[in-house]
């Protein structure tokens, strides 16, 4: 007997289908809700027409992901008893935890991010993805289809996480084999896969530099306004640190080493991250990534993120230009030192430095200069505001009280600027 159609809104047993997520190349995704206890579940349903292969994909997704546990790749999840019976065939259902925040995709598509995202949000991304896509690559996993649709943001404890997610096309990846199918979204697939060649891990250092260049600039790095069987030729050639090419009005085409501008990345962070780049951009997939470091035996490529992410760095709103400054910590860097620095890029004499913290609170004097670096990574800083109190007409201390109007005004300005200066 057929199975009657899938209903919207359709109730089973305590969880009430509420609304339809997305769909991937397999099938529609839904997500349920119990009326009991509010739990909000993913659930992924093939459809109908898949052909034997793809068939096995979706079974060997489902086993991948059952035996995957990391906190930036999608958990599955029990298949609630009540649901078995929505199957529209033969196969499983795959239940998975619900992120309610969208995916990267819808992210990038906000008006406010056309030039790319925050510093602090592109740094987030890095640390989570990369974490995500290393366990993978330790439990001899290859992605190959890592896109923004496929990184989800999750709101854990008040801080939005990204996960992995859709792994239709994942691949067990037994150490030193080669695989030769052709699968993944074009625009983000590493150039070998256009030639029918043999490929390794590396395919997922392209798709994901390719993901942190969009994140960083708002658009992808390679002649991204053609499809990838135009530039592909046009882009074989380009040098082994170029990240980027663009075509110019007489259809020449141009690279570059270096991020353009604008974007909205410290000075501090540029140099690491287009180092990054040139790693995970290489067009020889032997090449990618840097090769594995030989004390460690893990990839350069993400040896220089944990570097990136490593960095303390401070960013400084200098009230009297509006500039932000950006200085790169180090470990046990003291505030003098600091305030040292800023009076040599910023020629406000030290002794006439006020550093307020968001709260209008002083920075301690007696702390070190990382007390401005939140859980010790750079990527958690906030802007400390600098006065030069030889142009106030305010005596002592300047609090977020005493500050007068105009200056609010340049704070909230500052803050909420898309682009803060570089220089």
């Amino acid at each position: 007997m057929e199975k009657p159609p899938f209903r919207q809104n359709q109730v089973c047993g305590s969880w009430l289908m509420k609304e339809r997520l997305g769909t991937g190349g397999f099938g529609h995704v839904y997500l349920y809700q119990n009326q009991e206890t509010s739990e909000k579940i993913a659930v992924k349903l093939c459809r109908l027409e898949l052909n034997a292969k793809n068939k096995d994909r979706w079974s060997r997704e489902i086993q991948i992901m059952k035996k995957l546990k990391h906190l930036n790749v999608v958990t599955a999840k029990d298949v609630p008893e009540e649901m078995m019976h929505i199957a529209l065939n033969d196969l499983p259902l795959l239940a998975m935890e619900y992120c309610s925040k969208g995916d990267l995709r819808k992210l990038l598509s906000k008006p406010e991010n056309c030039c790319g995202l925050k510093e602090s949000e592109v740094l987030a991304l890095l640390n989570d993805v990369g974490s995500g896509i290393q366990y993978l690559h330790e439990n001899k996993i290859i992605h190959r289809d890592l896109k923004p649709e496929n990184i989800v943001l999750q709101d854990i404890n008040g801080k939005l996480v990204h996960k992995i997610i859709d792994l239709g096309y994942a691949k067990d990846l037994d150490q030193g084999s080669l695989c030769t199918s052709f699968v993944g979204t074009l625009q983000y697939l590493a150039p070998e896969l256009f030639e029918g060649k043999s490929y390794t891990v590396t395919v997922d250092y392209w798709s994901f530099g390719t993901m942190i260049f969009e994140c960083c600039c708002g658009f992808r790095p390679f002649l991204h306004n053609l499809q990838p069987v135009q530039w592909t030729s046009k882009v074989r050639n380009k040098g082994p640190k170029d990240i980027m090419a663009v075509e110019d009005m007489n259809g020449e085409v141009r690279f570059s080493t270096r991020l353009p501008y604008p974007n909205n990345l410290s000075r501090t962070l540029l140099e690491p991250l287009e180092g990054l780049l040139q790693l995970m951009l290489k067009w020889d997939p032997v090449q990618r990534g840097g090769g594995l470091n030989p004390e460690t035996k893990r990839p350069q490529c993400f040896a220089l993120l944990d570097q990136i992410l490593n960095m303390k760095v401070v960013h400084i709103l200098n009230m009297t230009t509006t500039q932000v400054h950006s200085f790169l910590l180090s470990p046990d860097e003291g505030l003098h030192s600091l305030q040292q620095k800023i009076e040599t890029e910023t020629n406000i004499e030290l002794l006439n430095q006020e550093l307020l913290q968001e709260t209008g609170v002083m920075l301690d004097p007696r702390k070190p200069a990382a007390q401005c670096v939140l859980d010790g990574r750079g990527w958690d800083s906030y802007i400390v505001y600098l006065f030069d109190k030889s142009l106030t007409k305010y005596s002592g201390p300047l609090t977020a009280r005493t500050l007068p109007e105009s200056v609010n005004f340049i704070v909230m300005t500052a803050e909420n600027s898309a682009s803060p200066s570089q220089e």
